[in-house]
């Protein structure tokens, strides 16, 4: 057994009865990472993505499908179209777009070759390219269904595995081409840290591996933080833990770095009401109610549907239902036999319970504290003209069940 089959069986992540998609170039650590998948786990299927990008590129399908049926592993091929933008930002897309797809149908992991080496090298990349701490953490070993097994090991061991267990794997030549930035941090600036320290490969990564700690112990504090994310609590932190709230907030929205403006974004909330930021890319800002969000801009409200009484609808990204129930809070005698389900209109009008009188659906949703951008989304319950119900807003008075109701029902929105 190699040092990296030890190291592997370890880490857990390869485990019998596990189905494992494998990112299969025909490489040295690909190669290495499908004997050991198909060792350890199963079953295993290999992706290859031809690109047709270089001269050898059917050879080294025909390779990989050789390989597979060597290993006793699945074999899919995938030839995407011409290329588009960043070369190897696309191909990158190509292949984990095309691996999900795989794995989704099988429920299976999706395993990634990716060793110590290229962990190091991704961290000085990063770096240099993009400032802030998350360039200093480096790749995960699990990342949702994908897996990185080789992480804890150099691309001279699995050069070693595969040369042991008697394994050839293909070299590509555009690893030595300059053209690309990855490309140089591996052949131009590695070798000049590693003469400076013969032990730098292993300090990025103790160093990392301490990151990785604190960041699990900082991560904890700031969650605590944006909880509730009120906005004079945030700017009232240490310059450095709201800088971390801030952006931890904006992760969530799927946003990039706005770490940077964090003075400018904790500022919305000294105006008062509501205060947006365009922050670029789509994302911006919003203080409402004192407090701080991040989205993507206002979206286009659901189209209107029918909700049979009882039945069931799909409106905008939830469901409406109305089942009979006998503590339920409408009555179904009342409701009719259908309901227009929409979004709400400027100058809406209804009857809540309890409230003594007509109010307009824009106060009831200032009242309750419902953000203007998550309002058109809001299901609006109708039934011959007059609102029923809106939910977490208000109940039509008309439509509530009494002591008297004989048909009731409930209303539900997930």
């Amino acid at each position: 057994m190699t040092g990296v089959e030890e190291r592997v069986r370890a880490g857990g992540l390869l485990e019998p009865g596990t189905a494992v998609v494998v990112l299969l170039s025909g490489g040295r650590d690909s190669v290495c990472l499908l004997d050991l998948a198909v060792r350890l786990a199963g079953p295993v299927t290999a992706l290859h993505v031809n690109y047709g990008l270089r001269d050898s590129a059917d050879d080294d399908e025909a390779f990989c499908a050789a390989l597979c049926e060597r290993l006793g592993a699945g074999f899919e091929v995938r030839r995407p179209g011409p290329p588009e933008g960043n070369l190897q930002a696309w191909a990158r897309d190509q292949r984990y777009a095309e691996a999900a797809r795989l794995a989704l149908t099988t429920d299976a992991l999706v395993a990634a070759g990716h060793t110590a080496t290229d962990q190091v090298e991704t961290v000085l990349y990063r770096l240099a390219a993009s400032p802030g701490r998350r360039a200093l953490l480096g790749m995960p070993e699990r990342d949702g269904r994908l897996i990185r097994p080789l992480l804890t090991s150099t691309r001279e061991e699995t050069a070693e595995h595969c040369t042991e267990r008697g394994l050839p794997w293909r070299e590509d030549p555009t690893n030595a081409a300059p053209d690309f930035a990855r490309n140089r941090v591996r052949n131009e600036l590695m070798p000049v840290l590693r003469a400076l320290h013969p032990a730098a490969d292993a300090n990025v990564l103790r160093t990392l591996a301490v990151l990785r700690d604190e960041a699990a112990v900082l991560d904890e504090v700031v969650a605590a933080a944006v909880d509730p994310p009120d906005v004079a609590r945030l700017a009232a932190l240490p310059p450095a833990l709201a800088r971390l709230a801030v952006q931890a907030l904006a992760d969530r929205a799927g946003g990039g770095s706005v770490s940077a403006r964090t003075h400018e974004i904790l500022g919305l909330g000294a105006a008062g009401g509501t205060q947006t930021l365009d922050l670029g890319g789509g994302l911006r800002a919003v203080v409402e109610y004192g407090r701080l969000r991040f989205d993507h801009g206002p979206s286009a409200p659901p189209v209107a549907a029918v909700l049979p009484v009882p039945g069931s609808v799909v409106y905008g990204s939830g469901r409406l239902t109305c089942e009979p129930a006998t503590d339920g809070d409408f009555d179904a005698d009342t409701l009719g036999a259908r309901l227009d389900v929409r979004p709400w209109r400027a100058g809406d009008r209804m009857r809540p319970v309890g409230l003594g009188g007509r109010r307009t659906l824009q106060d009831l949703f200032t009242d309750r504290k419902v953000p203007r951008e998550d309002r058109p989304a809001v299901p609006v319950v109708v039934a011959d003209g007059e609102i029923v119900w809106v939910p977490g807003v208000a109940s039509g008075e008309r439509f509530v069940a009494t002591p008297a109701t004989r048909n009731r029902v409930d209303l539900r929105w997930s």
